[in-house]
């Protein structure tokens, strides 16, 4: 039985659950802090298309269209709304920012804003996703612009007791979700309608969908090593492997589970590969903790490489606030440069082992998000482990 702590229960009954003013007032000091550390006074933050955390850590107002604020320290922020008939539920929601529709171009409105505070060349930052056209714009009222992508990033990888707690709605959604999944396999359910069961099981909640990847093949003759973006009409059958991936959200705060059922006897190579990953995963969370460092994540799940598997997925990345880093491979399938900076209690990352053959034929996920602590890693996913068998 997934359950959520009363607690939390209770702001799922709230008409619009808010962080306090203390958690938002220590957001704007850690930027703030940022723009000094820059030798800047003014940031302009933007989101588009529901993409731009930084929008809604800063006013709360979760991206739709498109928005872009601008901080000024000692005095209120200004968000522009794309479209107009956003704007009436953005000015409930960001509260403490001004908000106005953002007319022809939200960028020139926000220029405008900068002018009229006394904005000067080479004192004006920039945070999130900007076009070139809206970066050229900004550039030529304001010449060098500097960035603040890569301290935002460091300073969303640690999270506060509010935001955690807002984790957990999202991880009880999320399980939720796989929890529906799990009921609706059987044989003759499609793809699409694996899709539907999950997010019928959070939504009417408050949840909203971040993605349910979910894949399905024959244990006898494999033709998928990872979980599919888009589901397809494909029908269940006795002896497939259902392997999944899903995130519901609570207002931008999210979860991340990743399991695998068999419909039926699992084969002896589906046994071993999800044997090895659940191996890797217990090696890996066994490492985990405020100053391990990467490359002892790497080293611990060397057991895939061990037992002649390799992944396709990433191993492990950061969560909550963006897909963030470290974001790391393994042996057999690097990521990049492997990042020296040891991991800091607070942090919640998303451990995932899919663990799958040399060829790529067949795979299984496991896995979810864990929070890092001083001594090792809290599990915030109530859904149980494990390669269940239905």
């Amino acid at each position: 039985m997934i359950e959520l702590a009363p607690h939390l229960g209770s702001m799922l009954k709230l008409p619009m659950p808010r962080f306090s003013r203390a958690e938002m007032g220590r957001r704007r000091a850690a930027v703030e802090t940022l723009l000094s550390a820059h030798e800047c006074d003014h940031l302009v933050f933007c989101g588009a298309n529901r993409v731009g955390s930084a929008v809604q850590w800063l006013t709360q107002w979760p991206v739709t269209a498109e928005a872009v604020g601008v901080l000024t320290p000692g005095r209120r922020d200004m968000l522009f709304v794309q479209y107009i008939n956003h704007v009436p539920q953005a000015r409930l929601v960001a509260d403490e920012a001004d908000v106005a529709w953002g007319g022809e171009s939200s960028i020139a409105a926000a220029v405008g804003v900068l002018e009229k505070r006394g904005a000067r060349r080479g004192r004006v930052a920039t945070l999130g996703l900007l076009s070139a056209a809206q970066h050229a714009a900004l550039a030529e009222k304001f010449g060098r612009l500097e960035s603040l992508d890569r301290d935002y990033l460091r300073l969303r990888q640690v999270k506060s007791a509010e935001e955690r707690d807002w984790l957990r709605i999202g991880a009880y959604f999320s399980d939720l979700g796989m929890q529906a999944l799990r009921a609706a396999i059987r044989p003759g359910v499609s793809e699409r309608e694996l899709a539907d069961a999950v997010e019928r099981a959070y939504v009417g909640q408050g949840g909203t969908t971040g993605i349910h990847y979910i894949g399905t093949t024959s244990m006898a003759a494999p033709d998928l090593a990872v979980p599919r973006q888009f589901p397809t009409t494909r029908r269940l059958q006795e002896g497939d492997v259902i392997v999944a991936e899903i995130t519901a959200t609570f207002w931008d705060y999210p979860g991340q589970v990743l399991r695998s059922f068999a419909l039926g006897e699992p084969t002896a190579l589906y046994r071993d590969l999800h044997a090895v990953a659940d191996a890797a995963f217990d090696a890996v969370v066994a490492v985990l903790k405020a100053g391990a460092v990467p490359a002892e994540v790497i080293e611990a799940a060397g057991v895939i490489e061990d037992a002649g598997f390799t992944i396709i997925d990433d191993l492990l990345h950061g969560y909550g606030g963006g897909y963030l880093p470290p974001i790391l491979g393994s042996r057999s399938r690097p990521a990049g440069p492997v990042p020296e900076e040891p991991f800091r209690a607070g942090q919640t990352v998303v451990v995932q082992p899919n663990v799958v053959t040399r060829d790529h034929a067949a795979g299984v996920q496991t896995g979810e998000m864990v929070m890092i602590t001083d001594t090792g890693v809290e599990r915030l996913h109530a859904m149980p482990r494990g390669f269940a068998q239905l």
